[in-house]
């Protein structure tokens, strides 16, 4: 981290309150990471959101990005529940 509180949080994502109120973003553009989670949500294929990102980010970046999604559920996944589940 750096003395401007931008964090980087893997080798393609930052976070830096300077750029996107601190949203996580992929390193050098302000495409924010939730953007490119909801386009997988929406099945578009890697090719198409890295062509409707203007080939900013790579395969790699939303590799990491649903990596560490993933870490950040399972650390969450307790925030998330709709109601108790009877063991």
């Amino acid at each position: 981290m750096s003395g401007n509180g931008r964090h980087l949080l893997g080798r393609y994502i930052v976070a830096d309150p300077a750029i996107c109120h601190g949203k996580p973003t992929f390193r050098g553009t302000r495409i924010m990471v939730w953007q490119v989670l909801d386009m997988l949500a929406e099945g578009l294929a890697w090719e198409t959101i890295i062509e409707e990102c203007h080939n900013s980010i790579g395969k790699d970046a939303i590799a990491e990005a649903i990596k560490l999604s993933g870490q950040a559920f399972i650390m969450h996944a307790d925030e998330f529940a709709l109601e108790p589940v009877a063991a």
